[in-house]
């Protein structure tokens, strides 16, 4: 869920830390597609851009229109305020391929799989980044598609569940709708929780889990609330946000993100801190910078980025227009701007 806010000072130092537990190191892959199934914007005349393909216009084929002379028109990628995005990671001569969030509707996601020519059923696992709806309604679609083939997992984070709502001064507050854990256990899904980072593909994709906020500045959602033990409490961490890791081989670690409500440098740290230290070689998705709350935050994510110097930056969903203006001005080379069925492969 993204929103704009009220700016509010935010002491320095450590928000929130611990120590994580890694079994296994990271292990690197050959190679990894990234298709944006889901985002904010469809733009069929975004040129290719290094390793970004776009969507050729005519992608989804034709429907029936009654007002065209031949009777026929476009069936185009749909956009919509959310965030859905498809990994493929080759090792050793073997694909998999895992979900990354689902969108803000029900079938958003499952109509732009089929109109990519995406079969729905060779998707292994499913990562919800967190609990609000814009990454989430999408598995309503997936469940009706899928009919009675589910059994898929769905990696989550514990906090995943809680009921929150918006508390922006001078609005009432407003309920932020919550998945149903019924609804995806009575639909197959089998659901892990895990606040530690976790692996998929034999150790080679990592999530997350719970990310440290060490940065002192990157807020979080400090509008949010959670009811718990009855009672609405301030919930503005959003621990259960979370990113999927992949090392590629002879480049770095390639982070996908949600919302980023961790903060994109967070999470990049924390991602180099699971790894040893291996360098950011590109960030995609959503890095939560737009809005009055966010903006002000720009020049020092900016600058902590560039220190990580990554070779790919893809923004995408709420990181918002003006930090994708100082991004694209900051990183010329590097800066690649996203749209729906845009495919990067590393």
């Amino acid at each position: 869920m993204c929103i704009g806010g009220v700016p509010a000072d935010h002491a320095e130092g450590v928000l929130h830390d611990f120590e994580p537990r890694m079994p296994v190191p990271l292990v690197p892959v050959d190679s990894v597609t990234v298709t944006s199934v889901m985002d904010n914007i469809t733009d069929v005349l975004m040129p290719d851009q290094g390793p970004a393909r776009r969507p050729r216009p005519g992608t989804g084929g034709s429907v029936p229109v009654a007002t065209m002379v031949d009777g026929r028109g476009p069936d185009p990628l749909r956009a919509e305020h959310g965030y859905s995005a498809l990994i493929t990671v080759v090792k050793a001569g073997r694909e998999h391929r895992f979900l990354f969030d689902t969108g803000t509707s029900p079938d958003g996601v499952v109509e732009n799989l089929r109109r990519l020519k995406v079969d729905p059923t060779s998707i292994e696992a499913i990562v919800c980044s967190h609990g609000h709806f814009d990454h989430t309604t999408g598995l309503d679609g997936l469940i009706r598609v899928l009919g009675g083939r589910v059994n898929l997992p769905v990696l989550i984070h514990p906090h995943f569940w809680r009921r929150r709502r918006l508390t922006v001064p001078g609005s009432e507050p407003v309920e932020i709708p919550t998945t149903s854990r019924r609804a995806l256990e009575e639909a197959g899904f089998t659901v892990i929780e895990e606040q530690q980072p976790s692996f998929l593909f034999d150790g080679s994709v990592l999530i997350t889990g719970e990310v440290p906020r060490t940065t002192g500045y990157e807020p979080g959602f400090p509008p949010q609330q959670a009811l718990l033990d009855g009672a609405w409490e301030a919930d503005p961490l959003v621990l259960d946000d979370q990113a999927m890791i992949v090392d590629i081989k002879d480049k770095g670690l390639m982070v996908v993100t949600g919302c980023g409500h961790s903060g994109v440098v967070n999470i990049c740290r924390y991602a180099r801190r699971l790894t040893q230290d291996r360098p950011i070689h590109a960030v995609i998705g959503g890095f939560h910078l737009g809005g009055p709350l966010f903006e002000p935050l720009i020049p020092r994510v900016m600058a902590d980025l560039s220190e990580m110097t990554p070779s790919m930056l893809m923004p995408a969903h709420c990181t918002g227009w003006r930090a994708q203006h100082a991004m694209s001005r900051r990183f010329p080379e590097a800066f690649v701007p996203n749209t729906v069925g845009t495919v990067v492969s590393l």
